[in-house]
């Protein structure tokens, strides 16, 4: 089974046909192809290709399942004895691919 590692959104993920993955935020409706060029490394079938940082000619073609927002994330601070407390939270926004080719 082939596999690739991707970067997108400053992270590394690992991905192989078929696969759904929720990444960074990715302009693009729902039903789009995205074309994901920053890969890393290919391998899978007694096959390894490192890149030096990119792979050469390599690309992995998805498509938009979904674009929503990620769980609540919170922050929280408070100065102990000062009567200083606040909280704030944030959603981050993701894109929901699923993973249709990768090729070399």
């Amino acid at each position: 089974m082939k596999y690739a590692v991707i970067r997108t959104g400053g992270k590394q993920y690992r991905v192989s046909e078929g696969d759904v993955v929720r990444v960074e935020k990715l302009s693009g409706d729902v039903g789009d192809k995205v074309t994901l060029a920053d890969v890393l490394f290919i391998g899978g079938n007694g096959e390894v290709k490192i890149g030096l940082p990119l792979v050469a000619d390599a690309k992995v073609t998805g498509e938009i399942v979904g674009q929503g927002k990620a769980k609540k994330v919170l922050v929280f601070k408070k100065k102990r004895r000062k009567s200083y407390s606040r909280q704030r939270g944030h959603r981050q926004h993701q894109t929901t691919l699923k993973i249709t080719a990768i090729e070399v």
